[in-house]
């Protein structure tokens, strides 16, 4: 993530009351990595972004339906999060990052893709790759087009189950990324 996106979202009042506007509007930016977010193909794969293939393109069906939580996913499971030790650890709430977080080495990543049919795959810390795997895991979830990388989900009181999952990106056309908000449903 960028030095810059530490300092979190920028909020500004563009246009205020309190200086003759007929209303006031506030205007966010950030980098479209905070937070819990997806990455869509063209994040690691520049011949995606440059076909196109950004946040507007994912799959909404996939981003919204059921997920299980599961160590052993069987064929037909389409979506698993995965709350690792990154969440018993309490990293999303340390200052400063942790770069001992668990996540997907790059085979790990290579066998959820050649034996599941896994299209969205969510993890708890700041990225679904480790830090020693940081690209290639990436790569090898990215490179198909068709697997969409969920990171940065607060689980803490999260039990492994059977859940509703909803998550809606920004319709951010030509982004690599974008901001999500996902909802489980028990």
């Amino acid at each position: 993530m960028p030095p810059d996106a530490a300092a979190g979202p920028l909020v500004r009042l563009k246009e205020s009351m309190e200086n003759g506007s007929d209303y006031n509007l506030s205007e966010l930016r950030m980098p479209c990595h905070m937070g819990t977010h997806v990455d869509a193909p063209g994040h690691m794969i520049q011949a995606h972004f440059a076909a196109g293939l950004d946040v507007d393109t994912l799959d909404l069906e996939v981003l919204n339906a059921e997920a299980m939580e599961s160590l052993n996913i069987p064929r037909g499971v389409r979506r698993v999060l995965f709350r690792t030790l990154n969440t018993d650890r309490g990293l999303m709430w340390k200052q400063g990052g942790d770069m001992s977080f668990v996540g997907f080495t790059e085979d790990g990543a290579q066998w959820l893709v050649d034996n599941t049919d896994i299209k969205l795959v969510g993890i708890d810390y700041i990225s679904v790759a480790s830090f020693d795997h940081l690209i290639t895991a990436h790569v090898a979830f990215l490179k198909n087009a068709d697997i969409i990388p969920v990171e940065v989900l607060k689980l803490d009181n999260i039990n492994t189950g059977l859940y509703m999952l909803h998550c809606l990106p920004l319709r951010l056309v030509g982004s690599e990324g974008s901001p999500i908000r996902c909802i489980l449903i028990k």
